[in-house]
């Protein structure tokens, strides 16, 4: 205790004084006054850190989940199978640390990682700040696992340093990052783009491309590119215009994807999602074409979204097998980006959806009945038949941590590409996006993840 050391340093020095002064006085002497001042060296920063550091933990508050009838009953109880399957898949899968169980704990000293006022190539979609959102809060939360941290600066290190951009940048020196997929994939790009520009001071050696589906960041000094390509069905469909895609019914081409596969397939990483546009809304199905009207043997058949979605992960995974350089390319696939749409899941009214929540869900292990976890369950049954070539595709697992996330979406701040209805002024509720993420904020948590598996497994 450091009470207990003062004495010591006093003895130490009555002993000097009134002992011979010889070689072997004086080392010991310096010994002791090294390792004193050493830890209450130690002692003053820890004190600091403890200052400086803010971080707010609060209880956790009960949650009410309404469940109208038997068969959302069963539902869920399906649902809650896959996920523990999906939970015992992780934890078999031999890391050293599951990064997606943990909780959220509020640090205004390490974030934002980011400034989503300064940086340039941020979408007006997500930029809430920039569009009237005050309460900032959302941006100091960080994701915490149970047990370790998520790797940073240089190896597993404390919380307080920094996702480090040069290091990532000269990872991709030379190389193509390419995320594919919908508008919440954009979402990870466009964090993952302002966590890197950055650290480039020189706009002259940065730049952004539009090229119809293809967005591509480059930065020059490094000859690393980072593009989002819009695919939000993966499969060829009557939804790839990037502009013009709400359809009143969607396509897929069952056994096309050449067309799509051809933009990123010189990749040296990839990663895909492909979540939000299979959930199904009521009574919803689709369409799956077979054959073509150029050859004359088209066929349209009707399907359940969930079975399309099958479908698209079979075709993709065929391509894989077929296609990828295991020796070059490395592959992710994100999983379900939860909505909060339903404010009855964590005790609130179903009316106002996300709107003016400010704070995380604190329940340890909340997951939301409207959350589907069996969907990634599937696409991890797809992938996993790719091993026996040698091929892996990481599952970032991002879907627990974001189920918690009731606060961070942009409901009214955001640009509104459609002028608004008089109904919708007078109900703000009504288009609130509760589907996207404000930035920064917790899409930058999943390229943390990315970070981790590129930089260190």
């Amino acid at each position: 205790m450091k009470p207990e050391s003062t004495p010591k340093v006093a003895s130490s020095k009555m002993l000097a004084h009134q002992s011979p002064v010889g070689l072997r006085s004086v080392v010991s002497y310096l010994v002791v006054f090294f390792i004193v001042a050493s830890s209450v060296i130690f002692l003053f920063d820890r004190g600091q850190e403890a200052q400086v550091q803010m971080v707010v933990e609060h209880e956790n508050h009960e949650m009410r989940v309404k469940v109208s009838t038997a068969e959302h009953h069963d539902q869920q109880l399906r649902a809650n199978e896959a996920e523990a399957q999906w939970r015992a898949d992780l934890q078999d899968s031999g890391e050293e640390c599951n990064w997606s169980t943990g909780r959220w704990v509020y640090d205004n000293v390490s974030r934002p990682l980011y400034s989503g006022l300064k940086c340039a190539f941020i979408f007006p979609e997500v930029a809430c700040d920039k569009y009237g959102r005050k309460d900032i809060m959302y941006q100091h939360w960080r994701w915490q696992p149970h047990g370790c941290d998520l790797p940073r600066m240089s190896g597993f290190l404390p919380c307080r340093n920094r996702f480090n951009a040069i290091k990532l940048l000269e990872k991709l020196r030379n190389k193509r990052l390419v995320f594919v997929g919908d508008s919440v994939n954009r979402n990870q790009w466009v964090t993952l783009v302002c966590m890197v520009e950055a650290s480039i001071p020189d706009a002259r050696l940065k730049m952004r491309i539009f090229n119809d589906s293809l967005i591509s960041f480059k930065a020059l000094e490094y000859n690393a590119t980072i593009d989002f390509y819009w695919s939000p069905l993966l499969l060829e469909s009557n939804s790839d215009n990037p502009i013009i895609h709400r359809v009143a019914y969607r396509i897929i081409r069952a056994d096309r994807i050449e067309k799509h596969a051809s933009v990123w397939k010189d990749a040296d990483i990839i990663v895909f999602n492909s979540y939000l546009w299979w959930r199904k809304q009521k009574d919803e199905t689709m369409k799956v074409m077979y054959g073509s009207f150029e050859d004359g043997d088209a066929k349209l058949d009707e399907a359940e979204m969930i079975d399309g979605f099958e479908i698209a992960m079979k075709k993709l995974t065929e391509w894989l097998g077929e296609n990828i350089d295991k020796n070059k390319t490395r592959i992710f696939f994100a999983g379900s980006s939860p909505t909060h749409s339903w404010a009855s899941n964590w005790g609130g009214e179903d009316r106002n959806k996300c709107l003016n929540e400010t704070e995380p869900i604190y329940k340890v292990g909340y997951k939301a009945p409207t959350t589907d976890y069996s969907m990634m369950a599937k696409a991890k049954s797809h992938f996993a038949t790719l091993e026996k070539k040698g091929i892996h595709v990481q599952i970032l697992n991002i879907t627990e941590l974001s189920d918690y996330r009731k606060d961070g979406h942009p409901t009214v701040y955001r640009r509104q590409f459609v002028p608004l209805t008089k109904e919708q002024i007078a109900n703000p509720a009504s288009y609130a996006d509760c589907t996207h993420w404000c930035l920064p904020g917790v899409p930058d948590v999943w390229n943390e993840f990315l970070y981790g598996y590129l930089m260190h497994k």
